[in-house]
């Protein structure tokens, strides 16, 4: 066991060591503006919304915290928390570069697309700093739209820990989400929102804010961590502190407009349409999924009003900006119908997803890509922009990518294990992981 965590201890120190002597490059000034081209009331907005997506990580453990028995609270808290830490290294470090950097790929019809960017361009934030580039957020600091970046990749694995909550050994999980940030999420995010990505420029698939390279491939990961690490000796529990939820659920609900809105990259008038589409969305959503709750015979519950909040933000945000007011009804209508009834089937109730993630997130950025490739006012983006064609190559994408996130998702688990034992020992499952993993205990 010493010797997994003397091997963590040195990758970490090995980042700020290595950065001392990596060396500095000059930015490729033909890829910069100028400081003219900044435009301020996008960098104070910017820096807003990112303050309010990092907010999200902290607001989740809250969430994810409360629903959880008392033994496994502090423990199912930290493993969103520590994310912060983790993540943001790895970004700096590879991460970034990886994501947006110069496309590595194929060429299809003499256009080159990528499927991951250059790991050593932007290594160490090499060249990331106060110009603006040209392709990557034309009026802000490069360095802010990394930033920004930073905070969804850092929620995007914490998102995953609701589903082998309670069971999963801490050292593992922290090996998982740096290796599924880097061959899932970083790949992802390179194909869908690098302008040469293979899936944006290539297929035409539009996702605003995260639905795709978020919550598809969180809620698919998730999916292969219950079914790889197993049920828990017993599943049945009670929330350890429904306050919490309520809590969670509003530092979700707030950090999300930076969620949304930010992924406007400016203060404008599609920030403005974001935001008020994302919380409608989750306003519908949160009244659909307990008067639907009631219509079925179960009592009209907060956890479950907050489940129905969150699935409401989860499926407008791939879309947020692509469509009207009236539309957001729609998108959260439906998508607490569908997650509810995903969530309660009796199929998906034999696997042991703590949380219910798959049919939170993974479900619930399903139907966000499937509206969004119906509705996005995007010309050449959706069904009723572009024809069955665009839509076509919506759900040629959605099958690709859910495929994609829980094979790898699967194989790294898997391979994982064979160094790191990723399930704890029945008797401190049975302890709890406060105590068992951390020597805490609320």
């Amino acid at each position: 066991m010493k010797a997994k965590w003397k091997l963590a201890f040195l990758i970490t120190i090995a980042a700020p060591i290595i950065s001392l002597f990596w060396p500095v490059a000059e930015p490729v000034v033909e890829n910069f503006g100028t400081e003219s081209d900044l435009v301020f009331a996008d960098i104070a907005w910017l820096l807003t919304a990112s303050c309010l997506v990092l907010l999200m990580t902290p607001g989740l453990s809250l969430f994810y915290g409360g629903m959880v028995g008392k033994k496994n609270l502090i423990s199912t808290m930290l493993q969103s928390f520590i994310s912060l830490g983790v993540v943001t290294m790895l970004w700096v470090v590879v991460g970034f570069s990886l994501a947006f950097g110069d496309p590595i790929g194929i060429t299809i019809n003499g256009t080159h697309n990528g499927l991951i960017g250059n790991p050593f361009q932007f290594m160490f934030f090499d060249q990331v700093g106060a110009l603006p580039n040209k392709a990557l957020g034309a009026t802000i600091p490069f360095v802010l739209f990394a930033l920004f970046q930073m905070k969804f990749a850092v929620i995007t694995p914490a998102i995953i820990t609701g589903s082998f909550a309670e069971r999963v050994r801490f050292i593992g999980y922290l090996f998982f989400i740096g290796i599924f940030t880097v061959l899932v999420y970083a790949p992802l995010c390179h194909m869908v929102w690098h302008p040469q990505g293979l899936i944006g420029a290539y297929f035409g698939v539009v996702d605003f804010a995260g639905g795709t390279v978020v919550h598809i491939s969180a809620g698919l990961a998730s999916l292969a961590g219950a079914l790889f690490i197993g049920k828990r000796k017993n599943p049945h529990h009670d929330p350890s502190n429904i306050t919490y939820v309520l809590l969670g659920t509003g530092m979700l609900w707030f950090g999300w407009f930076g969620f949304n809105a930010g992924s406007s990259f400016g203060a404008n008038g599609t920030a403005a349409m974001a935001f008020a589409t994302t919380t409608i969305s989750s306003a519908t959503a949160m009244m659909t999924w307990v008067l639907f709750d009631r219509i079925q015979g179960r009592k009209i519950s907060a956890l479950q009003a907050c489940i129905g909040a969150v699935v409401g933000l989860v499926v407008i945000t791939p879309a947020a900006g692509f469509i009207t007011i009236p539309q957001s009804f729609i998108f959260g209508f439906f998508g607490a119908i569908v997650s509810n009834i995903m969530m309660n089937a009796k199929f998906l109730r034999k696997i042991d997803d703590t949380l219910d993630v798959f049919a939170c997130h993974g479900i619930g950025g399903i139907m966000g890509m499937i509206l969004t490739a119906i509705f996005a006012n995007k010309p050449g983006a959706s069904l009723l922009y572009g024809g069955w064609g665009i839509f076509a190559s919506h759900m040629v994408v959605l099958v690709g990518v859910a495929i994609f996130s829980f094979v790898m998702s699967f194989v790294i688990l898997f391979l994982l294990n064979k160094f790191v034992t990723l399930r704890v020992r029945p008797e401190y499952e049975e302890i709890g992981l406060d105590m068992s993993q951390h020597g805490e205990s609320v």
